[in-house]
């Protein structure tokens, strides 16, 4: 187990340099580039972007400059902001809670919705509830999130007027369980569309599979009731491949919440990185790419040690 994890951190270490190298790649070659964001101060010569330039390292060759960059990396520091002059670390943990709390609770439901979906088509198969759960998750896949995003909340922030219509808190009022739940319901439930279309499905294939294995017959020769045999031996061997599923997730996720933020104005990760990439911030844009890459790759990892754990039959070596 031990050395598997080594060997899986040393191919992650690799893999995240390369993503490093190219992120840093196409952040310096947009349009603008990073001095982009001071050449519209006013009143800003040529001589004195030419100064911030250097001070910054900026007139380097691009190779350098990444050599540069990332042996601060290893020392810790991410730099700084150019919008807030804070450090890039501490703006991402400020942001990170509330991504994590959104990402979480749209997981969880995506889970137990998509579950119980895919297992109610699986043992129904071809049935009128089979149908309808396939129309729903093609209906699912298809809707664009900022779309969906914009129809829930005129329909129950402005219409219906039950729920906010963004943001984490009330402006102004005392911070209340009650009162997050209800900030959190509309972008959890369209971030839970993103994935619960595609678990539902994978939970479908893959308890059309187990159902038809021999040891299942033979549960049912034994004369185990239904239940006992969907849920202890049919769900339970079933559910190993949608650890994989969940590993794979970790993308859609952070996809999913780069416009689920934006949409609700949910102070999160995601929204950070467009307001980033909106005002050329360029230390922020690299520093959440690289964290992001880290939760990837973190994510493959886990469900991987998590198939070990559900299944001692499998061995890592």
């Amino acid at each position: 187990m031990i050395r598997f994890v080594v060997r899986r951190l040393a191919q992650s270490l690799l893999l995240l340099v390369l993503v490093s190298m190219i992120g840093f790649a196409l952040v310096h070659l947009a349009p603008g580039g990073p001095l982009a964001q001071f050449a519209l101060t006013p009143g800003m010569s040529q001589a004195a972007l030419n100064q911030i330039a250097h001070q910054m390292g900026l007139d380097q060759p691009l190779p350098l400059q990444y050599v540069g960059w990332a042996g601060h990396l290893i020392r810790g520091d991410w730099g700084h902001s150019y919008r807030d002059q804070q450090p890039v670390l501490s703006i991402i943990a400020s942001h990170l809670g509330a991504t994590l709390e959104l990402m979480l609770s749209s997981t969880v439901l995506s889970v137990l919705v998509g579950t119980w979906v895919g297992v109610l088509g699986a043992i129904r198969r071809y049935s009128w509830a089979d149908y309808t759960a396939t129309i729903g998750a093609m209906i699912g896949l298809s809707i664009p999130t900022f779309w969906f995003g914009l129809v829930v909340i005129y329909l129950f922030a402005v219409r219906l007027a039950w729920l906010p219509a963004g943001n984490i808190g009330s402006p102004g009022a005392p911070a209340s369980l009650l009162d997050s739940v209800r900030h959190l319901i509309l972008p959890c439930l369209v971030l839970t569309l993103v994935t619960v279309a595609n678990w539902s499905r994978y939970m479908r294939a893959s308890m059309l599979e187990v159902i038809n294995q021999d040891f299942m017959r033979t549960a049912r020769a034994k004369g185990l009731a239904a239940r006992t045999v969907l849920i202890h031996h049919a769900l339970r061997n079933a559910l190993l491949p949608m650890i994989t599923v969940a590993g794979l997730q970790v993308p859609t996720l952070l996809g999913g919440a780069l416009v689920t933020e934006t949409v609700f104005t949910w102070p999160g990760m995601g929204r950070l990185f467009l307001d980033s990439i909106g005002y050329r911030d360029y230390p922020m844009v690299m520093g959440l790419l690289l964290f992001s890459a880290i939760l990837v790759l973190l994510g493959n990892l886990l469900a991987d040690l998590l198939y070990v754990v559900a299944d001692p039959r499998i061995s890592l070596r």
